[in-house]
């Protein structure tokens, strides 16, 4: 082969390197543009971008559980509060009270907490107090006192 036949070659070879030199370059060009979107400007690449949005995730989950921890104390917090009431109004001695005697139950979710209850006569008022513990009384509850517990039960 002659030296010029050699040179054309080597030519057209540099030639075609050339041009796949330059689509290589707008298409980088292009990507370059497209992560400068995504990363909005900032000077880091894709890979440090996901690093660093892995670590907000990972914040965010430790975020998450905190507040689970928390929702979970205040549940029960809530469970441990008196929140079911109720009234349960009666004559104590027939004829005598006109409806002036009642009971009233301050229970939580766990049927714990107090029955009060004042039974009014003529001449004299007494208050009963008596505590109940998971739904239990040490002292024997009257009906009206067990139906002021189911009725708060129901509320």
């Amino acid at each position: 082969m002659s030296a010029t036949v050699l040179a054309l070659i080597a030519l057209a070879v540099a030639g075609v390197a050339l041009v796949a030199a330059a689509t290589l370059y707008f298409k980088l060009r292009r990507l370059r543009g497209a992560q400068a979107v995504l990363l909005g400007g900032s000077k880091q690449d894709v890979v440090d971008f996901a690093v660093s949005l892995q670590g907000r995730i990972d914040d965010l989950h430790r975020a998450v559980d905190e507040v689970a921890t928390g929702l979970s104390r205040v549940d029960r917090r809530v469970d441990a509060c008196v929140s079911k009431t109720s009234i349960v109004r009666y004559d104590a001695y027939e004829g005598a009270g006109g409806h002036q005697s009642a009971s009233l139950a301050f229970l939580d979710s766990s049927r714990s907490g107090v029955v009060v209850s004042a039974i009014q006569g003529r001449d004299y008022a007494r208050i009963y107090v008596k505590e109940l513990d998971r739904g239990r009384a040490p002292v024997a509850l009257s009906p009206e006192e067990l139906e002021a517990v189911e009725r708060a039960m129901a509320t």
